[in-house]
Formats: C-alpha cells, structure tokens, sequence
C-alpha cells in the first residue's frame, strides 16, 4: 500500500522529519505570570512524535511584547526564570523524538495591558466587534529605536536555543508587530521603514538576518500571513507582499517559511481552501509549510501536489494530539472545543482530549 503523502519522511539540512504533519504555534494563554507551567510539559508531549515537528506557541520577547488582555497568560523567554521554565517542556518532547521550534513574537500595539505599547505607527487597533476590546494609541519607533526592538528578538533566539529548543519560528504574522511594519494598512511612515514595499519589510528583514546571525539559519523558520486582516492589520497587495518577502528570504537561507492561506471560501455550498500560496511556494527556496483549513485529505493533496512541503495544523491537533496516528488509521477525530481555546484551565480544553485507544475503550465500555 502506497503511504499517504503527510506520513512520508522530509529530510532538509539538520533536520529528518518522519512524517509532515506539523503541531501549529497556537496561544492557549495558560502561562500564568508568563511562565510556562507543568501542564504544558504533558500539552506539549502529548502530541510528540518520533521525528515530528512542534512549534511552540507565540512567546514573548520582552517585558511589552505581550500584555493583551484578551490572553494574558502567554509565555515568553526574555529572562532566566522563563528560559529554565521551558527546560522541563523542551525536555519531554525530546524525550518522545520530537523537534521543537519556539515561536518568538511581539505583540506590537495589540499589547494592551502594558504601560506602552509600541508599533510602526500611532494609531491604535480599531475597535470591532469581535472581540470589543480598547486599545491604546501605540508610540510610533523612531529609526533609533528599531535596532533595540531588533535586539530583543536575537537574545530571544540565543534564550530559547539556551532553554533546549531544536530552532525558532519568528512571528510574521496575524498582525502582531512584524506585519504592523509590512503591512501598508497600519504602517504610514515616510522614513526608511515605510512607503515602498522594500521599506515596509526592511524590519522584518532586519529581524531575520540578526536572528540567523545568533543560531544559525538552519535554525530559523518565519510565519507569514500576507492575506489575513487581523487586528485591523491588512496590505492591499497581499500576492506582492508574499512574493517579496519569500524571495528576500531565500538571502538567509532559512530552514522554513510558513504560509497561512486566506480564509476559506464557500464554492457550492461548501467551504473551500483558497491556495493562492503558489507564488511564494515557487519563490522560496527552502522547505515550505501551509496551513488555514487543512484536513487530512486536502494535506495529503498539497503536498503531493508539491504545493507544500509541510502542513500545519491547529485545531484538529489540539483536539487531536495523536493526529498523526488518526490520519494513518483514518480514524475519526476528536470535534474541538472552540470555548475552552483561551480559557486558563490546566486541564480542560488543553490536556483532556482523548486519544484514540480511549476513545475505543470508551465504545467498548458504553456497548456492554
């Protein structure tokens, strides 16, 4: 029997990954006083393989990297108390053989509980209806400022090499302070870091060639969302902005660009994937990873395709944490509980999703 396309082994500089089923880098706001705690040790190796790869969620830079109000609790690794918090964390995926990436990240002017947030611009995230939240008017970085803001996320990258992680994964995207820069709804600067293109993604650009500087670009992967609009964050060339930034990435030679889709889109009556990632598929050079919708089929098929290389998941793995084994079997999976995403409770919504041979001991038990 041929195996399925996401279960084939990808080899690609230091890294043998055994199979192409990636854990997403997704907030679940249970790091309380930004500290990863015990619970994310049995989180994170729940859903550890052999020759897998993880990436942790969004953490923290520095001091007002995170502060929103709407997570509070995420973890971060700007000091040595957070660097020996993750140890244990790193310790048990890498116990089970799995390769794990720490995703560093800035929340920009979506920090709201910090006493300053900071941004490419002035003007704050607008009010929606989705989550009803204020934000703060964000002080706008000087051109002196950015190589501070650039250094938090090198001694990011060297801390969490420190904590055991295998690389890290810089946050680009879902309109956090990276794309704040690159993206011309929110950037409005006339300096060298806004107006054209080049300039609106000179700080990311900036960000990546110091962080490939401090551990090594094998070590390195980026998410990119160029078709999201979150946080009132959105470009009105999206094609342009993937295109730009897979090419002028390939300079570094990065392990890994990760791509999110648009949002689906209903064709028929059903909800569909758009792929309009084929540009920087083709742009970029290194290993390239997809994800906005995927389920097992529509994975199994980008990747045959060659459209990808690699497949995020979130959600299904959340609620799913042998996911790998649950495509291999094409067992039915786990619905996720989208109420709990955010919630801080240690156990519910986070390490309580059964796995499969508890599923079937539960249908044994309920059919006697």
């Amino acid at each position: 029997m041929e195996p399925l396309p996401l279960l084939s082994p990808y080899e690609t500089g230091l890294f043998k990954f055994s199979h192409r089923i990636v854990l997403a880098p997704l907030t679940r706001g249970r790091s309380y006083g930004n500290l990863p705690q015990s619970h994310a040790i049995l989180y994170y190796s729940q859903r550890a393989t052999k020759g897998g790869l993880l990436i942790a969620e969004a953490t923290g830079v520095s001091s007002d990297a995170q502060g929103m109000s709407l997570v509070p609790h995420t973890p971060a690794i700007w000091t040595k108390e957070q660097i020996e918090a993750w140890r244990p964390v790193v310790d048990a995926v890498h116990t089970k053989g799995g390769i794990f990436f720490c995703q560093i990240w800035h929340g920009g002017r979506a920090s709201n509980m910090v006493e300053e947030s900071i941004s490419s611009t002035d003007r704050p995230v607008e009010k929606n209806e989705d989550d009803n939240m204020d934000y703060p008017i964000p002080r706008r970085l000087t051109v002196e400022e950015i190589p501070d803001a650039i250094n938090r996320f090198r001694i990011a990258s060297r801390n969490a090499m420190e904590a055991g992680f295998d690389g890290v994964e810089i946050h680009g995207a879902h309109g956090f302070l990276l794309e704040q820069f690159m993206k011309d709804g929110v950037n409005d600067r006339t300096d060298k870091y806004g107006g054209s293109l080049q300039n609106r993604c000179r700080f990311a650009l900036e960000v990546v060639e110091a962080v490939t500087a401090e551990i090594g670009s094998d070590r390195v992967g980026i998410r990119l969302s160029p078709y999201a609009n979150y946080l009132c964050c959105h470009d009105s060339d999206p094609d342009a902005l993937g295109v730009y930034m897979a090419q002028e990435l390939n300079k570094y030679n990065i392990l890994y660009c990760s791509a999110v889709e648009p949002e689906m889109v209903s064709v028929d009556g059903k909800m569909q994937i758009p792929h309009r990632l084929h540009e920087m598929r083709k742009a970029f050079n290194g290993m390239f990873m997809v994800g906005g919708g995927y389920d097992r089929e529509e994975g199994n098929k980008v990747v045959a395709d060659g459209y990808a290389d690699m497949v995020v998941y979130g959600r299904l793995f959340l609620a799913n944490p042998d996911l790998p084994r649950r495509f291999h079997l094409n067992a039915p999976l786990n619905k996720y509980d989208r109420s709990t995403f955010y919630t801080d409770d240690p156990v519910v919504g986070y390490t309580d999703y059964p796995f499969l041979e508890d599923c079937e001991s539960e249908t044994v038990i309920s059919s006697l």
